[in-house]
């Protein structure tokens, strides 16, 4: 059975709040969880005490017993101190002007 920190999403339509819970890595997203930890409110301002809620000493047990935190959880544990922080990971550029674009876009300044 393999254990995950990670976030289920609860809160009303365009409104999110989500719980960070403890639960089997196979359960459904916000189906069946094993322990409340804390709780994640994308709503607040980033630097509002309220928006990212840990309970510190069940996260530190979970850990020891071998519990893995997604990658958003993770980053929450490293702000907290209750974990290294991740690595951030080279985000793809799917957005940049291809080559040829941007050859026309130098030779229209230039």
């Amino acid at each position: 059975m393999g254990l995950k920190i990670r976030l289920a999403r609860a809160g009303a339509k365009k409104r999110p709040y989500y719980h960070i819970v403890v639960a089997d890595s196979r359960s459904p997203r916000d189906g069946r969880f094993i322990e409340k930890v804390g709780s994640y409110n994308p709503m607040l301002p980033s630097d509002h005490a309220e928006r990212v809620r840990l309970v510190d000493e069940r996260i530190k047990h979970w850990l020891s017993q071998g519990a893995i935190a997604t990658d958003r959880v993770a980053k929450f544990l490293g702000k907290a101190s209750l974990a290294p922080m991740p690595e951030i990971r080279e985000q793809p550029k799917q957005s940049a002007m291809k080559k040829k674009s941007a050859e026309r876009a130098a030779a229209a300044a230039g």
